[in-house]
């Protein structure tokens, strides 16, 4: 089983609850979420546990992916649990658990999906989430300056 999952663990330079906002406003979400050359639009949240969310990503050339599922559980700061799927595959619907550790000033956040239906599909995610924490990274510098 663990080989069809997926972990990411990284380090920010903002509070932990300043790195849960983020996931948890539409606004803040949609400034990071998508990797490289990706736009986030159309961001829905209803931040319930039970309650449904979706984003659309593009990029310049026209290219959407639509994602949504629906919040299992939700314990600021510390956690977030939601069922993630691809609108054009929802066949694949994986659980992704995002823990969060205060470590003062920094966050650490572990980023856990799976099962994925094979370690192909699993590997095809990882590039993306990798660029999008790196767009969160740049997120948070820019909330964390502007504070």
């Amino acid at each position: 089983m663990a080989e069809k999952e997926l972990t990411i663990t990284r380090v920010f330079d903002a509070p932990r609850e300043l790195v849960f906002q983020a996931w948890t406003v539409p606004e803040q979400f949609a400034n990071w979420m998508g990797p490289r050359g990706f736009t986030a639009y159309d961001v829905k949240m209803d931040l319930t546990e039970g309650g449904a969310w979706q984003a659309t990503i593009g990029n310049d050339e026209g290219i959407e992916h639509t994602s949504g599922g629906t919040y299992r559980e939700i314990s600021p700061p510390e956690r977030l649990v939601f069922t993630f799927f691809w609108l054009s595959s929802p066949e694949e619907t994986t659980l992704v658990t995002v823990d969060f550790t205060d470590l003062g000033d920094k966050t650490e956040m572990t980023f856990h999906q799976g099962e994925f239906r094979t370690t192909e599909s699993r590997d095809e995610h990882r590039p993306g989430w990798s660029e999008t924490f790196e767009n969160l990274t740049a997120h948070l510098t820019r909330q964390e300056t502007n504070r």
